[in-house]
């Protein structure tokens, strides 16, 4: 074992020996133009010539989903950015049945056919808001549509004075719904997860909005798990603190086998082994 194993080990232990609840890492395939590649959340939108994209993968998405099958890293999102994209989702949801999230598109017509071709659960967000407004009516369609135990409302958001606005369609526009204590309530009556991309932060790979963990932390009722500027294992233990083991955490464009320096898969599957 060499150092950097054994100041893991010593770190898993010290939040171990806090007699806290560990939170998870939770994987993820983010998918654009049928690739997995890793992208700056804020660029996200309908021309290409302002996106930023920090990786490319050359291996396909069930490569991906079948690394983490391998390592039982459950609770993972695939999530669709854009059109040209359900190949390589149902690729990666075949490649480990019942072990992934599907996202992206989502709505009430086709989330039974996503569950049906082997996803866990499917994560919605923009069908949740015509004309960028809440609808209580599609949120119950989706619920009734696959059950409340399939269904993931991405409350992913961009934050706005000194609130956090949900944001849809690849983050680029804002809602009429407020992350709270009230919204996620309302929303956790009808889904059994949450999915929080913190999209001013995303594919930065410079810090966790910690405010947004803590208030998640306060918060939450049901599994969460959060995404957004995650650079080194020691924000799976800032996280843990931050939300009182309620949030999860997803690596994105740190992870080794996204091109990322700050953290390996490894780490990440060692600490889920002792977590759990």
């Amino acid at each position: 074992m060499d150092e950097l194993d054994t100041a893991l080990d010593e770190q898993i232990a010290r939040v171990l020996g806090a007699g806290d609840v560990l939170g998870l890492f939770r994987p993820c395939i983010d998918l654009h133009e049928g690739v997995v590649k890793q992208i700056v959340g804020g660029t996200l939108s309908d021309q290409d010539s302002t996106l930023k994209t920090n990786f490319v993968a050359t291996h396909s998405p069930a490569h991906f989903a079948e690394l983490y099958r391998q390592h039982q890293l459950t609770g993972g999102h695939v999530i669709k950015l854009g059109p040209r994209n359900d190949e390589a989702a149902t690729a990666a949801v075949e490649a480990w049945p019942r072990g992934l999230h599907v996202g992206g598109g989502i709505n009430g017509s086709n989330a039974k056919q996503w569950i049906d071709k082997g996803a866990e659960k499917v994560i919605v967000t923009s069908y949740l808001f015509p004309d960028c407004k809440f609808s209580k009516a599609r949120l119950e369609e989706l619920r009734d549509a696959v059950g409340k135990e399939n269904l993931v409302v991405d409350v992913s958001c961009r934050r706005k004075d000194d609130r956090w606005i949900v944001a849809m369609n690849r983050w680029q526009d804002m809602t009429d719904m407020e992350v709270n204590q009230e919204s996620l309530d309302l929303l956790s009556d009808y889904c059994s997860e949450f999915l929080i991309h913190a999209a001013d932060v995303e594919g930065l790979c410079q810090g966790i909005d910690q405010e947004l963990v803590s208030k998640l932390g306060e918060w939450v009722k049901i599994p969460t798990t959060y995404a957004g500027g995650a650079r080194h294992i020691g924000d799976l233990e800032l996280v843990d603190k931050l939300s009182q083991g309620k949030v999860d955490l997803t690596f994105g464009s740190a992870l080794d086998i996204f091109g990322g320096s700050g953290v390996t898969l490894d780490e990440l599957v060692r600490w889920n082994q002792q977590a759990q």
